[in-house]
């Protein structure tokens, strides 16, 4: 029996794919929003391609607020930015 692959929808493109070909980020109980890599953090999560053009996608149609039922201030939209970025970086 073949193992069962979870899948999630990214927010920027809106493709499904893999769980663990996306970045999650995350609204932690205390309210601050961050990219979680090792998919430990606790709160609510939503995931992003590994794309800063992706996130930026998903901010720009307000598809992350509405995931987190919250308005995400642009500085934490900044931070996002520049630790996807920092991703694209490293992976290249």
């Amino acid at each position: 029996m073949p193992k069962r692959i979870p899948m999630r929808q990214c927010l920027g493109c809106r493709e499904m794919k893999p769980k663990h070909e996306l970045v999650r980020a995350v609204k932690s109980p205390g309210g601050e929003v961050s990219l979680d890599f090792n998919e430990k953090k606790p709160g609510r999560g939503a995931y992003v391609c590994p794309d800063s053009s992706c996130l930026k996608r998903a901010v720009k149609s307000k598809a992350l607020s509405r995931a987190f039922g919250v308005e995400i201030p642009q500085s934490v939209i900044d931070a996002l930015s520049e630790q996807m970025e920092d991703l694209d970086v490293a992976g290249s």
